[in-house]
């Protein structure tokens, strides 16, 4: 919800789209030093407590956007709150969540195990978009647009603060010492500085393409309402979302990193097409079939790294990864809303689908040989 209104809410405040940008990457930003400080932390603060403390910060941060009016309290609200405009959890929590997976289940069922993570994910990110709906339900009852945005932006702190109760039901596991003081091998720190390296390049060209930025996008070269916007997301995420279950499914026959690839370079080739459609109807038909390829490397990305790293490396592993990407996300919003506004609207997109499909192509040639166990055994 917040991925979509976001940008709209900044606009509507009389905001240029420069400052969105770097209101957007502020948030980002917060995301960042967050997940840093959980894979520096979480293990020996213990993971509730850990996911506790981020739904905390981010109620709180969306407390303080939806009363603020000055341009440097939304810029702390959203770094306070990690206020995310890609429109997906991507963020601090993840990096705790993810790590927890791979111990439940084995190798062969790793990759379905999280692809069904990042359904649930998806789908709460359909439903978060048709909320996004809400403030023009409320301007129907009489609010005015500025007020039913803000009370939107409420409803998204009440909903960060309702994941603490969720995370109250954990269970209390006391870490080993073994896991707080992990020593990564040579051989992960080599793969982690690969996959970093490319995850970079990737996260940057995300970072031209958040939520945020794409319904502004929208906003601004269609005039279609918020409303609108956000029905075209809900089915974008619904196509995210039994996407993850084909991907786990085509990777079990052709490869983890074969289907990261396969599926990510057409995903790109669409979103550039989105960005020269003359009509809505035409531009919102591509961008679906964009989303139903796009998210497929996700679950597939995710079980690869978790399958090439030892079982205690793992927090830290994800940590990592998860790190540079919010790093390329928190960086890139600033840039793009800067090409917005004093080039062309369209601009980030291209950028954003150049970077994508070269990280595609670079990471094909570096990992097609490196297989997870359960592929040297097929």
């Amino acid at each position: 919800m917040v991925g979509v209104l976001f940008g709209i809410y900044l606009a509507q405040q009389g905001l240029p789209p420069a400052r969105i940008g770097l209101i957007v990457a502020l948030g980002l930003t917060g995301g960042a030093l967050a997940a840093l400080l959980v894979t520096l932390f979480g293990d020996h603060l213990g993971r509730r407590a850990a996911l506790l403390t981020l739904s905390l910060f981010s109620a709180a941060g969306g407390v303080v956007v939806a009363f603020s009016t000055g341009d440097w309290l939304l810029a702390a609200g959203a770094f306070i709150g990690m206020v995310n405009g890609m429109g997906r959890d991507r963020g601090a929590a993840q990096v705790l969540e993810q790590a927890l997976l791979p111990a439940t289940v084995s190798n062969r069922q790793r990759t379905r195990a999280i692809a069904w993570y990042s359904v649930l994910q998806d789908l709460g990110h359909a439903a978060g978009a048709l909320l996004a709906a809400l403030p023009t339900v409320l301007q129907h009852a009489g609010v005015t647009e500025f007020a039913a945005l803000r009370v939107a932006l409420l409803f998204y702190a009440a909903l960060q603060a309702a994941s603490g109760i969720a995370y109250l039901r954990m269970p209390v596991v006391a870490p080993s010492p073994a896991a707080v003081r992990v020593r990564v091998s040579a051989h992960t720190r080599r793969i982690l500085w690969k996959v970093s390296s490319l995850f970079a390049l990737d996260s940057l060209g995300g970072g031209f393409l958040t939520t945020s930025l794409l319904s502004f996008f929208f906003f601004e070269r269609f005039a279609v309402s918020a409303a609108t916007i956000g029905v075209l997301f809900a089915a974008a995420r619904t196509a995210n979302a039994f996407s993850h279950l084909g991907a786990a499914w085509l990777a079990a026959r052709i490869g983890l990193v074969n289907t990261m690839v396969f599926t990510h370079i057409p995903s790109s080739l669409l979103l550039v097409t989105v960005a020269v459609v003359p009509s809505f109807p035409i531009a919102a038909a591509l961008f679906l079939l964009r989303e139903s390829l796009v998210e497929m490397d996700v679950p597939t990305r995710q079980s690869y790294l978790m399958a090439v790293v030892r079982p205690e490396e793992r927090t830290v592993s994800t940590g990592v990864t998860h790190l540079v990407r919010l790093g390329g996300w928190a960086v890139a919003p600033a840039a793009a809303g800067v090409l917005m506004q004093g080039i062309g609207l369209a601009l980030p997109l291209f950028i954003g689908a150049g970077m994508k499909i070269s990280y595609d192509l670079l990471l094909y040639v570096s990992f097609r040989a490196h297989k997870p166990p359960e592929e040297l055994r097929q």
